[in-house]
C-alpha cells in the first residue's frame, strides 16, 4: 500500500478528518482520536494502527510487523507495519478498519449517532 493508497482508504470512514503532525505523518482520527497514522521507519512508508489484545499478541511475531514505537510502549495495543514481507494490502485494510472500528466504540452512542458511525460493525470478511 502506498501513502495515497492509504489516505485515500482511510477517508471513506465516517466522521474522520485528516493532520499531518509529528515529523510529516499523515494521521487519521475519527472524533479527534488516532485510529491510523502513515510514518516513516527507515524512509520507508510505516503504517501503524490499534488492534485486540489478541492480534497484538499473534501479529507481533509476524516479520514486518511490530509493536509500535511509542504508543505499545505505553501499554497501548498498536501495532506497526514497517517491512517486507509485513502483511498483504488487503490484510493492511482490514486491520485499518478494525482499527477505525476499535477506536469509534470507544466513543459514546450519542456521538456516535451524531457523527454518523454505525453501531454495529459486520463482522471482518476474510
Amino acid at each position: 500500500m502506498t501513502r495515497d493508497e492509504f489516505n485515500t482508504y482511510c477517508a471513506t470512514f465516517p466522521a474522520t478528518s485528516h493532520v499531518v503532525q509529528w515529523g510529516n505523518s499523515d494521521v487519521w482520527k475519527v472524533a479527534d482520536k488516532v485510529f491510523a497514522i502513515c510514518g516513516w521507519a527507515d524512509k520507508v512508508d510505516a503504517f501503524t494502527f490499534k488492534v485486540s489484545e489478541i492480534a497484538f499478541e499473534v501479529l507481533q511475531e509476524t516479520p514486518g510487523i511490530r509493536p509500535a514505537p511509542y504508543l505499545a510502549s505505553r501499554g497501548m495495543k498498536w501495532l506497526q507495519h514497517y517491512a517486507a514481507p509485513g502483511l498483504s494490502d488487503e490484510e493492511l485494510r482490514r486491520h485499518i478498519a478494525i482499527s477505525y472500528e476499535l477506536v469509534s466504540k470507544g466513543l459514546s452512542r450519542k456521538k456516535r449517532i451524531e457523527l454518523g458511525i454505525p453501531l454495529e460493525f459486520p463482522p471482518p470478511s476474510d
